[in-house]
């Protein structure tokens, strides 16, 4: 839609017309034989069913996908061989990031503002 300001018109459709729509459109679709009251019907019903069987089918992988996330974060395993280079990696940049404030102390270098933490 256009803006006020920029010459276009705002059409504003109430939620009533839209529902007269809809329902005169498929008071024509039944008057012309497309489709069927008893069609609509077990379509209805076809569509509730699926929501509850997809409902449910969420709700048990939402559990197990519960229990293995929690099951991961409470194992005593420790930490995987990935984790634990990027801790060394971790570890090694802390070590140089001392190593060149010492050599700036000695050379009597200013480093500027920076974060402790790298």
């Amino acid at each position: 839609m256009g803006h006020p300001a920029a010459g276009g018109a705002r059409v504003r459709i109430s939620r009533w017309t839209i529902l007269w729509l809809g329902i005169v459109a498929v008071e024509t679709l039944i008057l012309t034989g497309f489709i069927t009251p008893a069609t609509a019907i077990t379509s209805f019903l076809t569509l509730i069913y699926a929501l509850v069987v997809i409902s449910v089918l969420a709700f048990i992988g939402a559990i197990f996908l519960g229990m293995f996330v929690s099951h991961r974060i409470l194992s005593g395993k420790g930490f995987t061989p990935f984790e634990q280079e990027m801790l060394r990696m971790r570890q090694d940049l802390r070590e140089l990031n001392d190593r060149i404030e010492q050599i700036a102390t000695r050379l009597g270098v200013s480093l500027g503002d920076r974060k402790k933490e790298p």
